[in-house]
């Protein structure tokens, strides 16, 4: 499915040499509804798989998944690809081995590529170094029904340029909503049919921009899933215990209560 993927086309796509995130979450933000949300959520793998493509297409060509492992693309909590596509896809990048003290192909065993350049922030925990307007502050059933927010600022920042660029010192900077100081370094990256999807989903920008922000959520919280179960088991277990104490303490103190009832001494 992922062979058709031309990365010598990644090039052409219009980034800047400047971070794509910075720190902040002080300009707008929209609240965007993704299936992973909730105490109840899991992963979209048809939307996490469209979110590889727009990242190996459009992201890649600039920015890394360094603390990535490609082979975890097979992880049934995660895209769930088969085997063989894990390796075909990993084919298409080059990782230097010291052993050989050259280049090869990439296996699955070897981690996604770093950026290719200096000032292209690496990806893979992006989705939890940015909060969005719920999280991390404020109130901890925010974080639980709506998470913490970093998708929402991923999606935003990709969607809400303005179309009017600035030059400061002979560099391009382009006005961005979303962006803390309203100026940001980053061309816009999306625009309408930038990919074609596999699976035949109309490429608009928002769909591009809400697809890989559900993916480098997948990269940030791979386990949520796992997470997410254990602490559903965590709580029947200690919800069972809870009324097993409150039994027990009551049959315990049964009969002194009854004895200070009736004026009967403690033995």
């Amino acid at each position: 499915m992922f062979r058709n993927l031309a990365l010598s086309t990644l090039t052409a796509l219009a980034l800047s040499t400047g971070g794509a995130m910075a720190a902040g979450g002080d300009g707008h933000v929209t609240d965007y509804s993704f299936s992973f949300e909730g105490p109840f959520g899991t992963y979209d793998q048809n939307q996490l798989q469209r979110g590889l493509q727009v990242y190996t297409e459009v992201c890649a060509a600039c920015h890394g998944l360094q603390y990535v492992p490609i082979r975890t693309l097979s992880d049934e909590n995660g895209l769930g690809m088969p085997e063989d596509q894990v390796r075909a896809y990993a084919e298409f990048f080059e990782v230097f081995d010291p052993e050989l003290d050259d280049w090869r192909a990439a296996t699955p065993n070897d981690n996604f590529p770093g950026s290719n350049l200096d000032t292209a922030p690496d990806l893979s925990l992006m989705a939890k170094a940015r909060a969005g307007f719920h999280g991390p502050y404020g109130l901890g059933l925010n974080q639980l029904f709506r998470g913490i927010g970093g998708a929402e600022y991923i999606t935003s920042l990709l969607l809400y340029y303005t179309g009017e660029e600035v030059e400061q010192a002979g560099t391009i900077f382009y006005e961005n909503e979303t962006f803390s100081g309203g100026l940001i370094s980053m061309a816009p990256p999306l625009w309408e049919g930038a990919v074609e999807y596999n699976d035949g989903t109309v490429a608009t920008e928002e769909q591009m921009a809400l697809d890989v922000a559900a993916f480098l959520m997948w990269t940030a919280e791979p386990q949520m899933m796992a997470r997410k179960n254990m602490g559903f088991t965590a709580i029947i277990i200690l919800s069972f215990l809870t009324v097993l104490l409150y039994l027990t303490n009551k049959r315990i103190w049964a009969p002194v209560k009854a004895r200070a009832k009736s004026g009967t001494p403690a033995e």
